[in-house]
């Protein structure tokens, strides 16, 4: 990471035009806090903890809202937490950060680099990092929350300011929502979030309007067959040719089922099958990650594969009572889709503060649970989550020459310019949050 001074001398530099002078005094408190912020991100980055097993994570960051005003309820959804101001009348805006690390063994040689191990879901023991960016995430929670928290005579409303669990296995919105996260509490008229982003150079802001990631399906199919010796295949029912043709025909789900322009993806990422080379197993297994914008994609692409692992097995000749078992993982992940109209108004605002630094941008396939709280409540709700780019200025510089090519999210090298994600989420959350709530 970029020592802090470094930061600090090129920051002006950052802002391509002129801004409101009450622009310059956010930034300038943003600047201030940093290096605090920056040593929070460090401890957080050198101490993630699993999906669901959040508990140290949540308690640091529930203590520090709790000295700053919130009134604070942690264990929401096993260990998420939400922190609530009431600053008079007026909307109800809510801001997430999502908290859990990945099982990936970190290899960016950083100082603060973690060596975390943990027990994931499954019982294999693993390393822990956050390879997603979610330390940046929670580091801009807190410095939006004291800026909003030292602004009380600027906004009117209430705050609701939340931490949540287990974002990477899709679960942790959810298990928010039933724990009464929309009852329990005041029930929000906009949400907002921003991720750090790995396609963009730090401190670039994008954003899609309607849909911005996709519904995420993981696929089971155990596929039976009958076994045998490989020098005989007659007197068996091979599961891996059958298992192959599945593959192949579900290829024709996207590109000859589905209107060309409508959004999709399936893919076969494991297929297990065999032991030994003379011997024809009795099962064959896949696994796919199935990916779609709209929900009526979604259950054609869901029922195609059904139908496909079905017929490839008919087809060769297998009893019904002997047919692939399909099975589809719930909670899936439903597609994230920014309002348009209020996602144009917090842009809109935003555009005069980072001039030059935020764009439009195409959706992506990846998954995010933040989706779930827009579909909570479409009737009333209006939600945005937007990009800001994490990828150190020289790391960019190098990459567009073609000399190295950039890790992605979740990779055991991804080490985002923190000090810039976080002074550029922190100020755009903080100024999106006052424009909403502004007396």
């Amino acid at each position: 990471m970029r020592a802090m001074t470094a930061w600090a001398a090129g920051a002006s530099m950052m802002v391509l035009g002129a801004v409101p002078a009450k622009a310059d005094e956010l930034r300038d408190s943003v600047t201030s806090d940093l290096p605090a912020l920056v040593a929070l991100y460090e401890d957080l980055h050198a101490h993630p903890e699993l999906s669901f097993q959040e508990t140290e994570t949540a308690r640091k960051l529930a203590d520090r809202a709790r000295a700053l005003g919130f009134v604070v309820t942690e264990g929401v959804g096993k260990t998420g937490v939400v922190a609530v101001m009431e600053n008079g009348p007026g909307p109800v805006v809510m801001l997430r950060a999502d908290m859990d690390g990945l099982p990936v063994i970190e290899q960016t040689g950083l100082p603060y680099a973690s060596k975390v191990r943990a027990v994931a879901q499954n019982g294999t023991e693993t390393g822990v990092m956050h390879a997603c960016g979610h330390d940046t995430h929670m580091t801009a929670w807190i410095g939006t929350a004291q800026q909003l928290a030292a602004r009380k005579g600027d906004w009117s409303g209430t705050l609701i300011m939340i931490l949540q669990p287990a974002e990477e296995i899709g679960q942790g919105a959810k298990a928010m929502l039933d724990d009464g996260l929309f009852t329990r509490f005041a029930k929000p008229d906009y949400v907002l979030a921003f991720h750090d982003a790995a396609q963009f150079p730090a401190g670039q802001i994008g954003y899609s309007k309607g849909f911005a990631l996709a519904n995420v399906d993981s696929v089971d199919i155990v596929v039976p067959g009958v076994g045998g010796h490989g020098a005989y295949p007659h007197t068996a029912k091979d599961p891996i040719v059958i298992a192959s043709s599945i593959v192949m025909r579900l290829q024709t789900l996207v590109s000859r089922e589905l209107n060309p322009t409508d959004s999709a993806v399936v893919t076969v990422g494991s297929f297990q099958a065999g032991a030994k080379h003379n011997i024809i197993p009795d099962e064959a297994r896949l696994q796919l990650t199935v990916r779609s914008y709209e929900d009526k994609t979604r259950q054609h692409l869901l029922d195609g594969i059904a139908r496909i692992a079905r017929a490839e097995a008919m087809a060769a000749g297998m009893p019904d009572d002997k047919l692939p078992k399909v099975t589809v993982q719930d909670p899936y992940t439903p597609a994230t889709y920014n309002t348009p109209e209020f996602t144009d108004r917090v842009m809109a605002g935003l555009k005069p503060r980072f001039e030059g630094r935020i764009m439009e941008t195409p959706a992506v396939m990846g998954g995010e649970d933040f989706s779930r709280f827009y579909r909570a409540d479409k009737a009333n709700l209006e939600s945005l989550i937007f990009w800001v780019g994490g990828v150190p200025k020289d790391q960019w510089d190098k990459a567009q020459k073609g000399e190295i090519t950039l890790p992605s999210l979740h990779s055991p090298f991804w080490a985002p310019d923190a000090p810039v994600v976080i002074a550029t989420a922190t100020e755009a959350m903080t100024a999106a949050t006052l424009e909403l709530m502004k007396k």
